[in-house]
């Protein structure tokens, strides 16, 4: 299954629905925590989408779960 083409505030409402907050933003980076100790920075550009390969990155390798996990949470 291809993931969803989402922008930077559609990612970020997601992390929050999986428990994420954020906790800072500098510049055009948004800084995302997780209670349980995982982070995750998104590139915040309103009129820009987030990359599949960057979301890929992030699930894979931030989040640490699979893409149906993910799609759940949709």
């Amino acid at each position: 299954m291809k993931l969803p083409i989402l922008k930077a505030n559609e990612l970020t409402q997601v992390l929050k629905k999986m428990g994420f907050d954020l906790v800072r933003q500098k510049g055009s980076h948004a800084f995302l925590r997780h209670p349980d100790g995982k982070t995750t920075v998104i590139p915040v550009h309103p009129t820009e989408e987030i990359d599949r390969g960057l979301l890929n990155k992030i699930i894979k390798k931030d989040l640490k779960i699979n893409r149906d996990e993910f799609t759940r949470y949709l």
